[in-house]
């Protein structure tokens, strides 16, 4: 039976009381996305491209839960372990509903990518973004099996390195300008 503690589906069912038809993980997808693309943090641009996918102005307690969702993705993406914590369904869920919330994630995260837009992608990036959206056309492919769970694993895996990696291409700090040496 499906954990309804877990933060996952309780930020789940948040959403679907407050009328909004969207998984939580879109979200979180669509704020690393949008996060790595060099958005920066302010709490009223998340609001605003979240409205996107919510479909209306979230009431006061989705609102604080999508501020509490940025604040724990800055700390994830800007703190010293730099160690992002996907917000998917738990394993005790069946496979093929936390295949379709991956990629529901990876779906919102190329979408929060594209909406900053404008960089020139190294090839790194381009590779990374190509298999993100490869694995946002995930439906329900992986067999209820052992194959099946190491698969789902792996991609995850892959799902927690990707955005540092872009995040740290396109958030680099600004280089202090050199001093012209006297001489």
């Amino acid at each position: 039976m499906p954990n309804q503690n877990s933060p996952y589906n309780a930020f789940a069912t948040l959403l679907s009381k407050s009328g909004h038809p969207i998984s939580p993980a879109e979200l979180q997808g669509l704020l690393l996305g949008r996060s790595c693309a060099g958005a920066g943090f302010d709490a009223d641009d998340w609001i605003a491209d979240a409205k996107l996918l919510l479909e209306t102005d979230p009431e006061d307690n989705v609102r604080q839960a999508l501020i509490g969702l940025q604040e724990m993705v800055k700390q994830e993406l800007t703190g010293d372990d730099m160690v992002v914590v996907l917000l998917l369904p738990g394993d005790d869920e069946s496979l093929t509903a936390r295949t379709a919330a991956m990629g529901q994630w990876c779906q919102g995260f190329l979408i929060g990518f594209a909406r900053v837009g404008g960089q020139s992608l190294s090839e790194d990036a381009r590779d990374v973004l190509q298999d993100l959206a490869a694995i946002a056309q995930i439906q329900d492919t992986l067999e209820e099996s052992e194959d099946g769970e190491s698969d789902y694993m792996e991609v995850m895996e892959y799902l927690r390195v990707a955005p540092l990696l872009l995040f740290t291409e396109f958030n680099k700090k600004a280089e202090p300008e050199a001093k012209p040496s006297l001489h």
